[in-house]
């Protein structure tokens, strides 16, 4: 039998939850049980209670915000413990078209995927800026550099996922969890894969896109982040190594006047070698030791896999 969750992460989505929640199926094909989640992310108006009009079956409710990828990472969590054998995650703003989902989770039945990201059509979408579509762009190119997958649509928060990936998600990361996690699929030799997927009509302004500079200063620190947690010796050594081969250039030049008896008048090329050589070094070092502590990292992932794995068949013999 398998078991269909669809999660929806809300932060005061009373008007809009509505709409989201009657265009979600009951009964989708190859699914024997759909059931629907609300991750409340600490909302201040009437989400939860628009959630169980609606006939939802799960709500987790947190006292106060804690961010998106927080929600989505706790909605996993709680999908994972309820026995779903596929997540599904859509926005509360109705972004997504409903009537995609069944594409979206045609590879994960038929075994070719264990991820499955909705790619939208981000040059037609109307109320994207110009701005933020040349940032989805980029940001979906760190994505395929520092994952090595062909996700041509990264930033999509519409996507499907088996329960042995949900198991191996790690979310770090508090502004968003859809760059991270698809990184983190690519690095561990997941199945992920993408669908064309339709979007609705704009309902309400983004809520993470609260003003443009905003939205540039936290995707470009986000993608920062992702190439110094996921690709810390490039990170860290690359420009260690562009600064070693600048501080070669005045050295040499100094030694060869130094060995012609000019040398005297040189200092000021030896001081600037000398610094970017050492800084260079230094950043290579710390390179090394930054990879060591992300093949750390990974173990520990590892770890956390097992004891999901153990706390999941624990809940399903105690249900039994």
């Amino acid at each position: 039998m398998h078991k269909l969750i669809i999660q929806i992460p809300c932060y005061n989505e009373e008007e809009t939850l509505g709409v989201t929640l009657d265009a979600l199926p009951r009964t989708l094909p190859g699914i024997d049980v759909v059931e629907f989640l609300i991750i409340d992310d600490g909302s201040r108006d009437r989400t939860s209670e628009v959630a169980r009009e609606h006939g939802v079956d799960h709500i987790v409710r947190f006292k106060s915000n804690r961010g998106l990828a927080r929600a989505f990472m706790e909605g996993l969590d709680y999908c994972i413990k309820q026995g779903a054998d596929i997540i599904v995650n859509t926005d509360a703003d109705n972004q997504y078209d409903a009537g995609d989902i069944p594409a979206l989770i045609a590879p994960l039945l038929r075994g070719e995927a264990e991820i499955v990201i909705g790619e939208r059509p981000i040059n037609r979408i109307q109320h994207f800026s110009t701005t933020k579509k040349l940032l989805q762009r980029a940001g979906s190119w760190v994505v395929r550099v520092a994952s090595q997958t062909r996700i041509p649509d990264a930033p999509s928060g519409f996507r499907a996922m088996t329960r042995e990936a949900a198991m191996r998600m790690n979310c770090f990361n508090d502004y968003t969890y859809t760059l991270e996690t698809i990184i983190q699929a690519g690095r561990k030799s997941m199945a992920v894969t993408s669908v064309p997927v339709r979007v609705n009509e704009n309902l309400r302004p983004s809520r993470l896109v609260r003003s443009i500079p905003s939205y540039l200063r936290r995707s470009l620190f986000t993608i920062v982040r992702i190439f110094m947690t996921y690709r810390p010796f490039r990170f860290f050594a690359i420009p260690g190594a562009i600064l070693f081969l600048i501080g070669l250039i005045p050295s040499v030049r100094f030694l060869y006047f130094y060995c012609n008896g000019f040398g005297a008048g040189h200092m000021q090329s030896l001081l600037f070698a000398a610094l970017c050589i050492g800084l260079g070094a230094v950043l290579c070092v710390v390179g090394l030791l930054a990879d060591l502590i992300g093949v750390n990292r990974m173990l520990l992932e590892d770890i956390r896999w097992r004891l999901r794995d153990l706390e999941y068949r624990d809940h399903r013999t105690k249900q039994d």
